[in-house]
């Protein structure tokens, strides 16, 4: 059994200050594999008074020093890759190919962004050619709390630690307790990197004692918080007495239109691989597959003849196969709506509930397709978080984005035409923070985040920078020279 009970405070891994240990599981054999601490309330006051402390020196680093401790930092990562892989895929299921290439590698990936974001941000410039005594200058808000999920763990811890201390601010960082070993790699990784203690602070534990012990801590500037809108809530809530900044990125429900004159059969495969993808447990994953009616039955065939040929397998051997979900909590939740789906009446195209042929034992999951779903069913409003999807069929263009629309999430929304006016045009209407077209990718450093209660603020690229800077207005700055 692993044991990795120590946090990493003020530059050294420290005991808790009260044992309280958590086994961590296996989500492929439901079998413990390592042991965590939680921490509490004591633990974040050493973290943030560690945070507080390196706060001034760190602030006024030059941006070249600070370029020069990222690019160590991606060096030690790059060092650590096949660490990161295993350790994701031992802690929440993803299959080592998709962890080795996707999950792993994307924390490499945001730290080149933000080395290059850092290069060339304008932290002070004239407020406009006709103020040129008016300084605008950007400045650290000082220690973060930052609060990371178990689905992405990487992606979403370097697009959080990576900007803070580009940006000059200092953090404490709490994992999610189901999935916390990436995490102790990462802060491996920060100690071999070689960052002033205090830079960078990890305490583990759960969202009860150390996320809420963050968020109302008065030391702490500024939560960022990545995870479900419930718990969001909770984090704005205990951060509301200290008004402190907060940024969210919460849930999704995100809607893929398909109209008639798209390339079916690559649009629906392209659809169903996605939402499928780190099997359904990604917030901007297309769940909701919108589809014109002349074409609505040919999808649906397609749709149920792609999902006959996803794989499920084990998260260890090497494939194109999909893993278990991570927890028992989040496999009885999936079953429980597919459930639900069924008795209002969604037709299962492929899948439905129980395990995989071949599987008794780990929290796998069938690949499922709903046909014949309204958008007032509970499968197409709540986020499932699994390799489940609904197809809606759709008349108008109008209608389409009245359901697209039709949701208290907005983080993502997906297009499928070959018309480049409706591309754009229905682009322009889909209320949620990105909009992705015909399979188009989105470019390092494009804004990640969404509208209504999908979140608040963007990470990635400078818009993920500009969320830990404050900004200062200075009239009468002296002339250069």
């Amino acid at each position: 059994m692993l044991r990795k009970t120590e946090f990493y405070i003020d530059g050294k891994w420290t005991a808790p200050v009260a044992a309280r240990e958590l086994e961590v599981i296996n989500p492929a054999d439901e079998q413990p594999f390592a042991v965590i601490s939680l921490g509490a309330q004591a633990d974040v006051d050493k973290a943030v008074a560690a945070a507080r402390r390196a706060f001034p020196a760190w602030s006024r680093t030059s941006r070249e020093e600070r370029v020069e401790a990222l690019e160590r930092l991606l060096e030690a990562y790059n060092a650590r890759m096949d660490d990161m892989a295993k350790a994701i895929s031992d802690e929440m299921g993803a299959p080592i190919k998709l962890a080795t290439e996707s999950q792993a590698s994307v924390g490499a990936y945001h730290i080149k962004t933000f080395i290059r974001t850092l290069k060339n941000f304008v932290f002070e410039h004239p407020l406009d050619e006709r103020n040129p005594n008016d300084r605008i200058v950007h400045e650290p808000i000082g220690v973060c709390g930052l609060i990371t999920p178990w689905n992405w763990p990487m992606n979403q811890v370097t697009l959080k630690v990576v900007p803070a201390i580009a940006a000059g601010c200092t953090v404490v960082l709490k994992p999610s307790e189901i999935a916390p070993l990436s995490s102790i790699v990462f802060a491996e990784i920060v100690d071999a990197a070689g960052l002033p203690a205090g830079v960078f602070n990890m305490v583990n534990g759960d969202g009860p004692s150390v996320g809420e012990a963050m968020s109302r801590h008065p030391d702490i500037d500024m939560m960022s918080f990545t995870g479900s809108t419930r718990a969001g809530v909770a984090v704005s809530k205990s951060s509301a007495d200290t008004v402190k900044r907060v940024t969210l990125e919460l849930g999704g429900k995100s809607p893929n239109l398909v109209f008639a004159d798209s390339d079916l059969e690559a649009a629906v495969v392209r659809g169903l691989n996605h939402c499928f993808e780190n099997t359904g447990q990604s917030c901007n994953a297309p769940t909701r597959m919108l589809v014109e009616r002349p074409v609505y039955d040919q999808a649906v065939e397609i749709a149920g003849r792609h999902t006959a040929t996803v794989k499920v397998g084990n998260p260890a051997e090497q494939g194109d196969h999909i893993g278990p979900l991570v927890s028992e909590a989040q496999f009885n939740k999936v079953q429980g709506l597919i459930e639900i789906a069924i008795k209002e009446g969604a037709r299962v195209v492929a899948g439905g509930p129980g395990r995989p042929e071949g599987f008794n034992r780990g929290y796998y999951v069938r690949p499922t397709v709903f046909a014949d779903v309204s958008n007032d069913m509970t499968i197409a409003r709540e986020e499932v978080f699994g390799p489940v999807l609904a197809m809606i069929p759709f008349e108008t263009e109008e209608e389409a984005i009245e359901i697209a629309n039709d949701t208290p999430y907005g983080l993502s929304s997906y297009v499928q035409t070959s018309d480049p006016e409706r591309a754009r045009r229905v682009a322009r209407q889909l209320r949620s923070g990105m909009v992705q077209m015909n399979g188009a990718g989105r470019g390092a450093g494009s804004p990640f985040g969404g509208y209504k209660q999908s979140g608040l603020g963007r990470e990635g690229g400078k818009y993920g920078l500009e969320d830990f800077l404050e900004v200062k207005a200075v009239a009468g700055w002296p002339a250069e020279g």
